[in-house]
């Protein structure tokens, strides 16, 4: 069944920032883990790039939706099965090989994704498109960074990060999957063909990481549902997390 257009779009902010609002999330919890002074503030800074993102996509969201809600309201009192972020947002930092690897391969994603999106026939899509590429832009030039240095570091930092690539090769496919919602808004010119992207996508990830030693995994397997709501057992662990306070606490202003 089609969605009105306001229904569709709705879902569609949605789920950018739950996107944003998850990896913000998983991120600050390397907030005084980080190795070292400098690299702990960069990724307390990501953390609070995403965070912002989140922001503006649920003010956003909450408007369209015209029923009262605010941002709060949709980050912390909505369950697991209503978020509809990708997965590879919500998986645990292993070590830190995991969460740059996974960084990565967002980033570049996100550089295509957003250069699209400041096209949007949306407004509002196109003025958060134009200021969150500049940050996923100097995230990427990190990501890249640490990626050559740890696959052409030691055999340790090497083994750990082609075991990052080889976990999260198959999250990967969720980031070009066209939801229902994507599908109706894209004749608009509201949305990005998101499909459109994977070619670029893997050129770009293949060649740096043939540059860094690292190699594209051989077997290939694909894991996807975060848009429809269903999410690995992580998702309801860290909204406990997140949601705590306003949940103990409904209506709390700082």
């Amino acid at each position: 069944m089609t969605n009105t257009y306001n229904d569709a779009l709705y879902q569609y902010v949605l789920g950018l920032a739950d996107d944003a609002l998850i990896l913000g999330q998983r991120t600050s919890e390397w907030c005084s883990r980080g190795p070292f002074l400098e690299e702990d503030i960069s990724l307390s800074n990501l953390a609070l790039d995403y965070i912002g993102r989140a922001r503006m996509f649920y003010q956003y969201a909450a408007q369209v939706e015209g029923l009262g809600r605010n941002e709060d309201d949709l980050a912390y009192f909505r369950d697991e099965r209503a978020f509809s972020n990708l997965l590879i947002n919500e998986l645990p930092n292993y070590d830190f090989a995991f969460s740059i690897v996974r960084q990565y391969f967002i980033d570049v994603h996100a550089c295509l994704y957003l250069e699209q999106l400041k096209r949007s026939s949306d407004v509002h899509l196109a003025q958060v498109a134009e200021k969150a590429i500049k940050e996923s832009r100097y995230h990427l030039k990190r990501s890249e960074t640490w990626v050559l240095q740890l696959g052409q570091g030691t055999s340790e930092s090497h083994e750990r990060m082609q075991n990052a690539i080889d976990e999260l090769w198959g999250y990967t496919g969720e980031m070009f999957l066209m939801s229902e919602v994507e599908t109706q808004l894209l004749t608009s010119g509201v949305c990005v063909d998101r499909s459109a992207l994977q070619v670029s996508w893997s050129a770009q990830v293949s060649r740096h990481l043939s540059v860094s030693t690292l190699a594209v995994p051989e077997q290939q397997w694909n894991v996807a549902g975060g848009r429809k709501g269903e999410h690995s057992e992580h998702l309801g662990h860290i909204l406990a997390e997140l949601q705590i306070v306003q949940r103990s606490y409904p209506g709390l202003q700082w």
